[in-house]
């Protein structure tokens, strides 16, 4: 059994490699090459902990990813995320791998919404704002500067001393960043990404402008919402797995059904954005498809570090 730590995956991840692991997990995951199962969230004995287990297989992948938020962490120092990621052989059952992915998992979220972005928002898309400031939101700001050159992005927060922190890290990063209200954000922006754990909208529809992408990618559990409803009527909506995402993801708030898988548009079956005036909306939910393609890819880049 291959076993890679954190540090090791730590050393081999890039967005690069995150992008095009997730792009060829979203195609597999529109087809039927890939079985995607419900996801299982639990609750741990502090105050707030959860973790889930996400699991999925195709002919040559099977495996699930563990994922864990205990907040309690914060006050010892450590990082209040988890993520293990474990392979079966697909012809015996036996376990192949485990692959530490804690800071893989944000590459591999953040990719998630380069590749909606790539696909989605106008070639000439420059200002992004981003709702959240916290673990996942720088990932999410580099992720999409590699796919769109950004004129400014804006960040929008509820904690100033941590919005600004964040803007100092963007800034020696070589990011063009400001911080913005929630309106001012909107109305400026051509990408807007929500990264928030939040229970209602962030924003109001009519702040938004024609032509706007959006990716929304907090809502993971029944009863967690950043978008306001009245998006929907006016937006083309796309999502990472249609089944997933109405359950526990953004769309678990419209009965819209013309929602359509990014992989769909990746292979030219289903259309993408048509019109520069186009609302797009994208919502990621997080399947575990992405996180199998992601340690294949980490595997056989270890082989490629330790071969003669």
């Amino acid at each position: 059994m291959i076993c890679l730590n954190e540090a090791q995956t730590c050393a081999l991840i890039s967005h690069q490699l995150a992008y095009q692991a997730v792009k060829e997990a979203f195609i597999a995951a529109s087809s039927d090459e890939a079985t995607i199962f419900p996801v299982v969230n639990a609750s741990g004995p502090q105050s707030d902990s959860m973790f889930s287990i996400k699991s999925a297989s195709t002919a040559t992948l099977v495996g699930w990813k563990t994922g864990t938020y205990w907040p309690g962490n914060h006050d010892r120092g450590i990082p209040c995320h988890g993520t293990t990621i474990f392979l079966l052989s697909p012809e015996t059952g036996e376990l192949v791998a485990t692959v530490a992915a804690s800071k893989v998992n944000a590459y591999r979220t953040a990719a998630a919404d380069a590749v909606a972005v790539d696909y989605l928002a106008r070639p000439d898309a420059s200002v992004l704002t981003v709702f959240g400031t916290g673990h996942q939101a720088e990932y999410e700001v580099l992720a999409i500067a590699t796919v769109r050159k950004l004129s400014r992005v804006i960040i929008v927060g509820r904690d100033e001393a941590r919005r600004d922190q964040f803007i100092t890290r963007l800034i020696v990063q070589g990011i063009p960043v400001v911080a913005g209200s929630a309106q001012y954000g909107c109305e400026q922006a051509d990408i807007i990404v929500t990264a928030t754990a939040a229970k209602a909208p962030l924003f109001q529809s009519h702040w938004v402008k024609p032509g706007t992408h959006i990716s929304a990618m907090g809502a993971d559990k029944n009863g967690k919402q950043e978008l306001p409803v009245e998006i929907y009527p006016r937006a083309k909506l796309f999502c990472d797995y249609h089944s997933q995402s109405v359950v526990i993801g953004e769309y678990q708030h419209t009965s819209n059904t013309e929602i359509r898988e990014i992989g769909a548009v990746i292979t030219g079956r289903s259309p993408g954005r048509v019109s520069p005036e186009d609302i797009t909306v994208f919502d990621s939910s997080g399947i575990a498809i992405q996180d199998l393609f992601v340690a294949k890819k980490l595997l056989n880049a270890q082989k490629v570090v330790v071969s003669p």
